[in-house]
């Protein structure tokens, strides 16, 4: 069943629409760790100061895993000791399992999350494990969290489709955000690890996320694999949702996922809901400034559209463009 979207009222927004969105940068984490060459840490952290100077409220700085897997973010302590903690932004860092939690309290990360496939098929190849296996990991890990009193939030993969499987059911995505919320958890993200997302998947999965966790905080995370993503995000806003995910410049992808492509886009998420009369409290113009430096570092194009583009009413002086003859 297709979700009834609201029509839009004199001053151009949704009934349904949020007043604020919180924007969780993912880039110094999925981004980077995507990348074939290794990031030079102090590079990493000036993004990362960069980032909170431009107002992004909460951002994934790296990841608690093994170096030997992921061998890009073998710096996470390093990168976690250099960033100015001084303005309030929110620190979070990806933890495989309690080892990588308990390195992750002790480099005094803001919020720890632990990540996990709706499929079995993406869960095996992604983690190695089964559902149920990480389930029961994660148990562990909240311990380790609770200790700490660091708050821990959940990742659900491949939680509108998998490449493997095809349809992932709803039910499912809530009953494992039903067993996030009996551990403690703050909130959960449901990932379009595989780019399989539409705005009627969404709308299931929401629902029964909410129903199955409520209270729970809810959170999305959209990948453009086919040029959709800001279109179920325009699906989550109308369900209420003010929480999302997204990478600067739309680096990053899932290497467990055939033919996935980046993240969407943070600036072009961000200019998205602030024409729509959505705050985020970010500044656009730096944020679209970092993300170029980004493409620099990597040394290949982005996806992003403003960052080439920029701001609608960026004006151009008329002989900059030369008239049309005859």
């Amino acid at each position: 069943m297709h979700p009834v979207f609201l029509p839009f009222l004199s001053g151009g927004r949704p009934m349904s629409h949020p007043l604020h969105a919180e924007i969780t940068e993912v880039g110094p984490r999925d981004g980077f760790q995507a990348e074939r060459a290794f990031i030079p840490t102090a590079r990493k952290i000036e993004f990362i100061d960069r980032l909170i100077d431009a107002g992004v409220p909460r951002i994934e700085a790296t990841s608690f895993v093994s170096p030997r897997a992921v061998p890009q973010l073998a710096d996470a302590e390093e990168v976690m000791r250099g960033v100015d903690r001084s303005r309030g932004a929110v620190l979070a860092a990806l933890v495989p399992n309690k080892r990588g939690a308990l390195r992750a309290a002790e480099a005094g990360v803001d919020e720890m999350v632990v990540f996990m496939s709706a499929s079995e098929s993406h869960n095996r190849k992604n983690v190695n494990r089964e559902i149920e296996e990480s389930l029961a990991g994660f148990e562990e890990v909240a311990r380790v969290a609770g200790e700490a009193g660091t708050p821990l939030h959940g990742a659900i993969s491949t939680a509108f489709g998998c490449p493997f499987e095809g349809d992932v059911p709803a039910a499912r995505v809530g009953e494992i955000a039903g067993r996030f919320r009996q551990l403690g958890f703050a909130g959960v993200s449901l990932g379009d690890t595989t780019g399989m997302a539409t705005p009627p998947l969404v709308a299931a999965a929401v629902a029964a996320v909410r129903e199955a966790a409520p209270g729970l905080g809810l959170g999305l995370h959209f990948h453009n694999t086919r040029g959709i993503g800001l279109a179920n995000v325009m699906a989550g806003i109308e369900l209420g949702v003010d929480r999302y995910e997204s990478s600067f410049g739309g680096i990053g992808g899932c290497p467990f996922a055939p033919k996935a492509t980046g993240n969407v886009c943070t600036e072009d998420l961000v200019y998205l809901l602030e024409e729509m009369g959505i705050g985020t409290g970010i500044d656009l113009r730096k944020l679209s400034g970092i993300a170029c430096d980004v493409e620099a570092t990597v040394g290949h194009e982005l996806p992003g559209q403003i960052m080439k583009a920029g701001l609608r009413l960026d004006l151009h002086p008329m002989d900059s463009v030369r008239a049309a003859e005859g």
